[in-house]
């Protein structure tokens, strides 16, 4: 049954090797079981729900990913797009998490639609692989910025805005430690490097006295009604949530692209014109994916590219996705010890998340200023701004001005002029 699903002799793999790269890729994304719960509850949502919402959306979009398309890729709320609903969103745009919800789904239905009408991929050409870096490389500095304040290594000021924390306090102490643990596992290739040095610092917490400790192992899931379905469309009908629709749609089509590219080359989907095998069927499990999300209470899943581990281990097909989504399921069952680690545990995994989403930025020709230019505009007013949205425009606007009024026209695709004139209109509007 196993080879009639999933064809395992003609992509050259066994059962065994499809269920060990299932466990690598599992054990390199499962931190995301803490991390996205740790987020989203900073909007006011309860954090066991979100824990299990968010163990669910791996599940299933992961499930989804495997039988559609047979790909050993593991889906799972995005690193970004949960810090764009919760610090841009809510915290910043002032909007409720219910009416974020909302949005996430409208962004999710027009996924859909872009997908359905072959939009998407006139939306990927157009845009500059110079911004397509930005994004990736805007949201790694966000998230580690994020990652520093919850660690406490940084704090308000009042005169400098923001200062060093205190050094003398265990859990920043053991944050740094924690930065440093991942880090060497990180470059040692070692799976599962995040959660082994996440769990290492909440261990080391107990220890002394400054984590709480688990109340259990093992539970029933907790209740995910608090979130599910919850959504305040009145409140998304405005206008002024627009920006941040665009900027969901904008990051989850350039993740999910970017992401998929990188692992197919990895897996060796790529054919003889260096496309993508079987693409149409990979973008619609993720447009799927993310309406379930939505639906689910979490923000938008994606396909991790946490996945190349398990690749890099021979998975080669669904059944290794498969794999993984089981062990998302199973994961339900442990919410005693996940939802109890500490901030300053998961603090580290956004540091060092930053840093590797650092990887684009030596693709980014800085001597060209009109290239370099944008870039800098989107990564510096994207951390100043404390938004995605913000940093997305600015880049985008000062990409078709610079190229414009210094005679490199030719370098700006005709859809560009309407994104960025989009951008300037909603923002006018608000």
């Amino acid at each position: 049954m196993l080879e009639k699903i999933f064809h395992l002799s003609k992509n050259k793999t066994t059962v065994k090797t499809e269920m060990l790269a299932g466990l690598t890729t599992f054990l390199t994304m499962a931190y995301i079981l803490v991390v996205n719960p740790s987020i989203l509850s900073q909007s006011g949502m309860d954090v066991s729900a979100v824990f299990t919402a968010t163990a669910l959306a791996s599940f299933i979009g992961t499930v989804i990913m495997a039988l559609i398309a047979n790909y050993p890729f593991g889906m799972a709320p995005g690193m970004g797009l949960n810090a764009l609903f919760t610090f841009t969103i809510c915290l910043g745009m002032k909007f409720s998490w219910q009416t974020a919800l909302a949005a996430s789904l409208i962004e999710g239905f027009i996924f859909m639609a872009l997908n359905i009408f072959k939009i998407r991929q006139v939306i990927i050409d157009s845009v500059p692989p110079t911004l397509k870096y930005a994004i990736s490389i805007g949201i790694g500095f966000f998230i580690t910025f994020i990652g520093l304040q919850d660690a406490k290594m940084i704090v308000a000021n009042q005169a400098t805005l923001v200062g060093i924390g205190n050094l003398k306090d265990p859990t920043v102490l053991l944050a740094g430690l924690g930065v440093i643990i991942i880090s060497i596992l990180y470059y040692k290739n070692v799976k599962g490097s995040f959660i082994i040095g996440m769990f290492s610092v909440y261990v080391l917490g107990m220890i002394f006295g400054v984590a709480k400790v688990p109340t259990g192992i093992i539970s029933m899931p907790p209740s995910v009604a608090p979130i599910f379905m919850q959504f305040d469309f009145k409140s998304a009908m405005v206008i002024g949530i627009i920006p941040a629709i665009l900027s969901m749609l904008f990051i989850d089509v350039f993740d999910s692209i970017g992401t998929l590219i990188g692992l197919a080359s990895k897996a060796g989907y790529l054919d003889e014109k260096g496309n993508v095998k079987n693409a149409d069927k990979v973008l619609t499990a993720d447009a799927i994916g993310s309406v379930v999300g939505a639906c689910l209470g979490t923000s938008t899943p994606v396909a991790f590219v946490e996945s190349a581990a398990g690749i890099a281990e021979g998975g080669r097909t669904g059944l290794a996705g498969l794999t993984i989504a089981g062990l998302f399921f199973l994961s339900l069952f442990f919410s005693p010890i996940l939802t109890a680690i500490p901030g300053f545990a998961t603090a580290p995994v956004l540091i060092v998340l930053g840093a590797v989403m650092m990887e684009p930025i030596s693709k980014v020709n800085f001597s060209d200023f009109t290239e370099g230019m944008p870039v800098f505009l989107t990564l510096i007013l994207t951390l100043l701004t404390y938004s995605i949205t913000d940093g997305l425009a600015f880049g985008f606007v000062s990409y078709v001005l610079i190229k414009l009024f210094t005679g490199k026209s030719k370098d700006i695709p005709v859809p560009m002029y309407f994104i960025a004139l989009a951008f300037v209109g909603l923002f006018a509007l608000m």
